[in-house]
C-alpha cells in the first residue's frame, strides 16, 4: 500500500458499508473483536447533508469512538459541488472519504447516484476531483464490474478514478444488474490490481476465514471487504484479519458467546435509539445471528413482531438450547 493510505490501513481487512446495517453499534462492535480494520460507515448522502444538516454535527449516522480509527465515511451523489462540501464537512469525523459509485438500488441508481456513474466516467473523475478539493484525507472509491456484463469497464473505470486522485479503490465483483445475487468473479478483479498503483480491496461474497484467503488469491487483491458476514458476527473481519497476519485460526464464537454478543447488540442499539425503535430495529439483524440454527426461522418468527424486552431476552436465552448445523 502507498502513501498517506499505508499509514492508515494496517489490517488487510475491512467492513463494507451496508445501508441501515453498519450503524455506529455495528462498527463499535465489529471494532470490539478487531482494532485494526478499516471501519466505513452507512452511505451518506451529499444531498442529505447539504439540504437537511446545513452542516449541523452530532446526528447518528456521524458517531464514533476513539476507537474507532481507522475509519470511512462514506458518500453518494453526483453533484461536485455537494460533494466537496460533504467531504469538508465530514473531514471532522473521517481517516477516509469513500465515494459510492457502485450501489445497485433502484431509487439511487434513478437518481444517477452509485452505479449509475459507471455509465458516466467523466463524471465520477470529477467527483473524486471534488472530494479531493474538500478533504486533506485520503479518498477512496467503490464500484463494481460494470453496469451490466456487457459493460465491464471496471478496469478503465478504475484507471481514471486513479488519474483523476484516488488513493484506494474497493470493487464488488458483480455487475450491477446482478445486483447481490449470482456468484462474485474474484478473478476479474486481477485484472484491475494489474492495470493500477494504488490498494485495492475486493467485495462479495467474503463470508468466512477460507472465502476470504480464496478471493486474495484469486484476485490478487491487497485486501477484502467484509458486507453481509459481518451482521450476526461481528468477529468475523477480526478473525479473518488475525488469520492473514499470522496464519493461525481463532475460534468463531460459540452459541452462548453469540447469544451474549446478540443481547448486547440489541442492548447499544436501545441506548442509541431508545427501547421502542431499538427493538425494532434490531429486527434485521435476527436472521444474521440465527443463520445455521436449526431452529432459526421460529426464534426468527418470534423475535421479528416481539417488543417486549423481557420476552425478547427469553427468546435470544433459547439459542443455548440449540445446536448449530
Amino acid at each position: 500500500m502507498q502513501n498517506n493510505v499505508q499509514n492508515l490501513i494496517k489490517s488487510r481487512v475491512s467492513l463494507a458499508p451496508m445501508a441501515g446495517i453498519t450503524d455506529y453499534v455495528l462498527r463499535s462492535l465489529v471494532r470490539r473483536y478487531s482494532p485494526e480494520v478499516l471501519l466505513t460507515t452507512e452511505m451518506i448522502s451529499s444531498e442529505y447533508l447539504a439540504q437537511t444538516l446545513n452542516g449541523r454535527s452530532g446526528q447518528e449516522i456521524f458517531k464514533r469512538d476513539g476507537n474507532h480509527s481507522p475509519i470511512s465515511y462514506q458518500i453518494s451523489g453526483h453533484k461536485p459541488d455537494l460533494m466537496r462540501k460533504a467531504s469538508e464537512f465530514l473531514t471532522q469525523y473521517a481517516d477516509i472519504i469513500d465515494i459510492n459509485m457502485g450501489c445497485p438500488v433502484n431509487k439511487v441508481v434513478k437518481g444517477q447516484d452509485g452505479c449509475a456513474l459507471m455509465r458516466n466516467p467523466e463524471l465520477a473523475a470529477s467527483l473524486v476531483k471534488a472530494v479531493k478539493e474538500g478533504t486533506t484525507k485520503p479518498v477512496s472509491v467503490k464500484f463494481r464490474l460494470g453496469y451490466t456484463l456487457d459493460e465491464l469497464n471496471f478496469v478503465e473505470f478504475g484507471e481514471k478514478m486513479q488519474k483523476a486522485g484516488a488513493d484506494f479503490i474497493t470493487i464488488h465483483a458483480r455487475t450491477r444488474s446482478q445486483m447481490y445475487s449470482g456468484t462474485a468473479d474474484w478473478k476479474r478483479v486481477r485484472e484491475l490490481k494489474n492495470a493500477v498503483d494504488i490498494p485495492v480491496f475486493v467485495n462479495g461474497d467474503i463470508i468466512s476465514i477460507e472465502t476470504a484467503v480464496q478471493a486474495l488469491e484469486e484476485s490478487g487483491a491487497d485486501g477484502v471487504a467484509i458486507g453481509r458476514g459481518a451482521p450476526g458476527d461481528p468477529s468475523l473481519l477480526g478473525r479473518i484479519s488475525h488469520y492473514i497476519k499470522t496464519g493461525k485460526k481463532l475460534a468463531p464464537p460459540t452459541i452462548e458467546e453469540k447469544a451474549e454478543i446478540l443481547k448486547k447488540h440489541l442492548d447499544d442499539e436501545i441506548t442509541l435509539r431508545g427501547e421502542n425503535v431499538g427493538i425494532k430495529f434490531m429486527r434485521k439483524f435476527y436472521p444474521y445471528y440465527l443463520a445455521g440454527f436449526p431452529n432459526a426461522k421460529n426464534l426468527r418468527s418470534k423475535l421479528v413482531v416481539e417488543e417486549n424486552y423481557d420476552r425478547i431476552i427469553k427468546t435470544i436465552e433459547e439459542l443455548r438450547f440449540v445446536k448449530s448445523l
